[in-house]
């Protein structure tokens, strides 16, 4: 029984099991500490894995912050996804919660893919262009769905570019509230949802 036991502890796992394996243990670091204060060793030291099969799976340690923030923006979507049916404002609050729940718990790997970006690590930026407009698309569509707004989604670029000027002021918030601004939680979360009813014409 216990060399059956230690078989399916030792079991190997398949490719798409370890990156997925990495990946958990980078976006805990990263949420945690700051880039720079991250280290490949460590990784691969709390995923029990050698160095070299990290770097198998990722060249460089910016490749790798990069599959993080992917991997994180992916699960940010999926959470903050309209549900049909559902009046946009209604929607707008939750959505809003979850996301700065999120930015807090994730602090330090929120700053950091943002200042990559502002950096012009192009790895980096081509994740955080894809990450927003992938953002802007999910808004654009349930604001196309909703009798409120859905007139005005067949008027881009106005449209288009009002959420897009709405997503830079929700990020430049936050990043500030990071800082230590004085505002609540709640507070910052009315802010920006009275910023973007205020950029739509209903």
């Amino acid at each position: 029984m216990a060399g059956k036991q230690g078989e399916r502890t030792r079991r190997r796992l398949s490719t798409e099991e370890r990156r997925e394996q990495l990946l958990s243990v980078g976006a805990r670091l990263f949420s945690e500490s700051p880039y720079d204060e991250v280290w490949i060793e460590q990784v691969a030291e709390i995923a029990g894995v050698s160095r070299g099969l990290l770097y198998h799976y990722f060249p460089t340690k910016r490749d790798f912050f990069a599959a993080v923030v992917e991997r994180e923006s992916g699960r940010m979507l999926a959470m903050t996804a309209a549900v049909p049916g559902i009046p946009v404002r209604e929607q707008l609050t939750a959505g809003l919660d979850t996301y700065l729940e999120y930015v807090s718990a994730h602090a330090h790997g929120y700053r950091a893919f943002h200042r990559a970006d502002a950096a012009g690590d192009q790895s980096v930026r081509k994740v955080y262009q894809r990450a927003l407009a992938a953002q802007e698309r999910q808004i654009l569509a349930a604001l196309a769905a909703d009798p409120e707004f859905g007139a005005q989604a067949g008027e881009p670029p106005d449209l288009s570019l009002a959420v897009r000027g709405w997503l830079a002021f929700t990020t430049a918030v936050c990043l500030e509230w990071l800082r230590g601004s004085d505002l609540s939680r709640e507070q910052v979360r009315d802010l920006c949802a009275r910023a973007l009813l205020g950029v739509l014409r209903p």
